[in-house]
Order: structure tokens, then sequence, then C-alpha cells
């Protein structure tokens, strides 16, 4: 069975492009469009296609509010954020509202066929140039994480406090004294500026150091 395609897009030229190029698909199938994102909903809510491409600026409804109502509403139906804009605000709101895909409209021809194959499959597909500025901003947001001020041995220690475990027991897994144990979470707790066990184990499971399991 093809994927079938939803686009909407405020511009007929866009719109009408869009949908010729991904129907010379022989695996893709576009089954409507749409101009606005109140009249896409309508018809999403109807045909339940299986890829939506929604263009982010438009009248009425932008494609940010569309693709969350359409999440909301039809929650198998896979969404692709079309846009001008590479700016890191309007990825992550894109994201946020439910979009697998972002994809620039400077690069959109094969671009879009790809995306829409990548979502229909279940993966993420972001434009090369915004997954590398994505990437520079996962990076810059590493290089500024509070764990950069703690050493591996105090990272360590820091999980197994927090799944509960003693001096001694930390002691004995990393083959250390209790006393040396203690040193290394007394300076830890300090360059985290956190006052009291229950705090360290809240800053390890926010940090992904170890779960509420």
């Amino acid at each position: 069975m093809p994927i079938t395609v939803f686009v909407v897009d405020d511009h007929a030229i866009v719109r009408e492009g869009l949908a010729s190029l991904l129907a010379a698909q022989p695996d893709l199938s576009v089954i409507g469009t749409a101009a606005d994102g109140r009249d896409a909903l309508r018809q999403v809510a109807k045909l339940l296609p299986d890829v939506v491409i929604v263009d982010i600026s438009m009248p009425q409804m932008n494609g940010i509010e569309a693709a969350r109502e359409i999440r909301d509403r039809v929650p198998q139906t896979r969404l692709v954020i079309l846009s001008m804009h590479s700016s890191v605000e309007h990825v992550f709101h894109a994201l946020e509202a439910g979009a697998r895909g972002y994809v620039l409209k400077e690069s959109a021809g094969k671009e879009i066929i790809d995306a829409v194959r990548a979502v229909h499959a279940g993966r993420r597909y972001l434009s090369p140039r915004v997954a590398e500025m994505m990437a520079e901003v996962v990076g810059r947001h590493a290089r500024a994480s509070p764990l950069n001020r703690l050493s591996g041995r105090e990272r360590q220690i820091m999980q197994l406090v927090a799944e509960g475990r003693s001096s001694v027991q930390i002691a004995a897994t990393l083959h250390l004294s209790p006393k040396t144990v203690d040193t290394y979470r007394s300076r830890l707790m300090q360059k985290l500026h956190i006052s009291d066990t229950a705090g360290l184990v809240k800053f390890a499971i926010q940090h992904g150091l170890t779960s509420l399991e």
C-alpha cells in the first residue's frame, strides 16, 4: 500500500508543486491538500492520511498550531513541518507540537520525499542544515552542563549515592576507603551547590545518571 500524504500550504504554487512531486513517486499517494490549518484539520480528521506536510506560516492557523491539533485529534498521523525558518526556536516549537520532520523550503525537492518516507517508518527527519544547527545547540548545552564540573569518579559516586548505596558499599564497589568516598561526596555536593542527599538524588535523575526505577 502506498504512503498516503496530505499537503497544507497557503501558496497554491507551492502546494500544487509539492503534490505533483510526491504523487510522481510510486510508493506515495497524495489524498488531499488544504490552503489553511482549519481546513486541514477538517479534512485530515476524515481522510486519516499517513503523513501530513504543513507549512509553518499560514493565515488563520499557523503550521505549529495545526500540527498540535492534528497530533491530538489524529495521533496516528505523522507530521512534517515545511518552513523557510531555520531558527532553533522554530524547530523546537515544531518538535514540541508533534512534528517528526522539519524540512526547509529552500531545499524541499528530494528532501520532502525522504522526510515522508522517514517519518512514516518511525524515524525523524531534519534538513541537513537544521540537523547541524541542532547538533551545535546540543553541544553547547553539553559543555555548559553542571555535570562537567565533576570528575569521572565524582559522577560514579553520585550515581551510587543516588541509587541508595552507603559509603561502605560504594567503597567496596570502587575499591576505595569509606573516608575517601565521603570526601568525594562532600566535594561534588559543594561543586553543585547541593546540601542534602535528596537534592543529590533529584539532580542525578534530572541529568540522566539514574532513574526513578
